[in-house]
């Protein structure tokens, strides 16, 4: 087993034997870089395909009849064999299916409208000293922008392009986050490692599975969770984490991969959002499939206690704002965990909930830039991107994946369970924890992009792209990657409106 995947799998302190179950199907083509993208890519959606395999397994050990096998327990289940299940099904991971997923936002279009998720002032700019990238896709981001820059409202590209010429990378970056917008000064990858955010990025683990305290394993609820009547296929299996309630507190585009992913397999995702903040309808096409999305002011006191009532019953809850924002309204894991005894919180960040960074705003590219990734893939002292917005969706399957291991142990000792992750620890992942494939016959020369110009089969999305009528129109989207032997193959349910669904469950 290669060692992204291993490393992954470790973080998440699971059995290492259960590795034996996961194969690959590899395309040279996918997702072609620098840097081992499709590697890391293809463990982060293997480690959440085994995590689904084995609570699917849990749950169908306890429900359905069959030969039972010991499973070694993780870090709530008191040791070696503390449950019997049934045979965790195997995992095949496709290379394809990977990278079409990646760039599901790409793919997605509704009755053939395509998305385009970058605004123009979101984008790399030439500075007096090196470069900076900035993120101006939501209007208030792009105000403060110019506020910052001493623009007014709705300048263009050359305005902005004419005004940072006379700045500095990082009196850019300083001046900007000071105005509430964001911009990160290009670093090399050594640059960042040697500042003390990144050095504290260095010392954290991928991410992390922590059992905050004792409480009782879950009781039951229509369709149970982990397996049972109502979420199993023929064989036992099917959809792990029917009788799931997933509280869904995330924006674009790590938070809503983690919850789309937990909604295929079976959990009731709601998606609450604050009604004063912008959303894009394009966005929640590709990440609202298998949802339901509602608006609820938390200041205000009638929409405080709807809330309340869906956290008394939640059995999991997703946040994905910058740390310490939500904290004013008892949202931080802590006061979840002292809150809700039992309680699953997985909480995602661009920099980590640490260090003089941790309160920032951020997004992938943002990351990539700071991170020395940028450099990396590069070209002539220009920075590039990676081929997809990958430290998203690679950390959405993780913390994906950490839920449903939370979930695996909570029903093997109950517990109180926490998973914390951040796109600056995945790109760490990316850039120090994973390793290329060998170079095969055809590669071109060092530097350029490792699957340029290879033989073999090439990657073609259209197998792993998928129509069908939603509320809106006629919806395209990508499958998920995340498949197990007799586990769901599509989503139950097509996107609606967003902001449009009563704020309820629907059992």
């Amino acid at each position: 087993m290669d060692k992204a995947i291993t490393h992954a799998w470790a973080a998440l302190g699971a059995d290492p034997g259960l590795l034996e179950r996961v194969s690959y199907e590899r395309v040279p083509g996918a997702l072609p870089a620098r840097l081992p993208v499709r590697e890391s890519a293809r463990a982060a959606v293997a480690v959440c395909a085994l995590a689904a395999a084995e609570l699917a397994a849990e749950g169908a050990g306890r429900t359905a009849a069959g030969p039972a096998v010991p499973l070694s327990g993780g870090p709530g289940a008191g040791g070696p064999g503390a449950g019997r299940v049934r045979a965790v099904p195997r995992v095949r991971v496709d290379d394809g299916a990977v990278a079409t997923a990646f760039h599901s936002e790409r793919f997605a279009t509704l009755d053939g409208r395509r998305w385009d998720g970058f605004a123009p002032l979101s984008r790399f700019w030439r500075t007096a000293d090196g470069w900076v990238r900035t993120h101006a896709n939501y209007p208030h981001h792009e105000a403060r922008l110019l506020a910052a820059l001493g623009l007014p409202a709705g300048s263009d590209a050359d305005a902005v392009a004419g005004a940072l010429a006379g700045w500095g990378a990082a009196e850019t970056e300083a001046a900007v986050y000071a105005a509430g917008g964001l911009a990160v000064a290009v670093r090399e990858a050594a640059e960042w490692y040697a500042s003390e955010q990144g050095a504290l990025v260095a010392e954290r683990p991928l991410l992390e599975l922590e059992r905050l305290g004792d409480a009782p394993g879950p009781g039951r609820r229509t369709g149970g969770e982990g397996g049972g009547a109502g979420g199993s296929g023929p064989d036992g299996f099917g959809a792990p984490c029917a009788g799931v309630r997933v509280l869904d507190l995330t924006r674009v585009l790590a938070g809503p991969v983690a919850t789309r992913t937990l909604a295929l397999l079976g959990a009731d995702v709601l998606r609450v959002d604050a009604p004063g903040l912008p959303e894009s309808q394009e966005a929640y096409n590709d990440t609202g499939i298998g949802k339901r999305s509602a608006l609820l002011d938390l200041a205000h006191g009638a929409d405080r206690r709807v809330f309340d009532e869906l956290l008394d019953t939640a059995d999991v809850v997703v946040t994905g704002y910058r740390p310490g924002a939500l904290d004013r309204f008892g949202l931080a894991p802590e006061a979840l965990a002292e809150r809700r005894p039992g309680l699953v919180v997985a909480r995602l960040s661009a920099w980590g909930a640490y260090g003089p960074w941790g309160g920032r705003r951020g997004f992938d590219s943002l990351v990539q830039a700071a991170t020395g990734i940028a450099v990396l893939e590069g070209d002539e002292g220009r920075p590039g991107a990676l081929p997809a917005q990958a430290l998203d969706h690679g950390t959405g399957y993780l913390v994906a994946a950490g839920v449903l291991r939370a979930l695996t142990e909570r029903r093997r000792g109950g517990g109180t369970w926490r998973v914390e992750a951040a796109l600056a620890q995945t790109a760490r992942w990316l850039t120090h924890g994973t390793e290329p494939e060998a170079p095969r016959a055809g590669a071109t020369e060092p530097g350029a992009p490792r699957d340029a110009g290879r033989p073999g089969r090439p990657y073609e999305p259209g197998a792993w792209l998928v129509e069908r009528d939603a509320p809106l129109g006629r919806l395209r989207h990508a499958l998920s990657p995340v498949s197990y032997g007799g586990g769901p193959a599509d989503w139950a349910r097509p996107p609606g409106r967003w902001g449009a669904d009563e704020p309820r469950w629907t059992a």
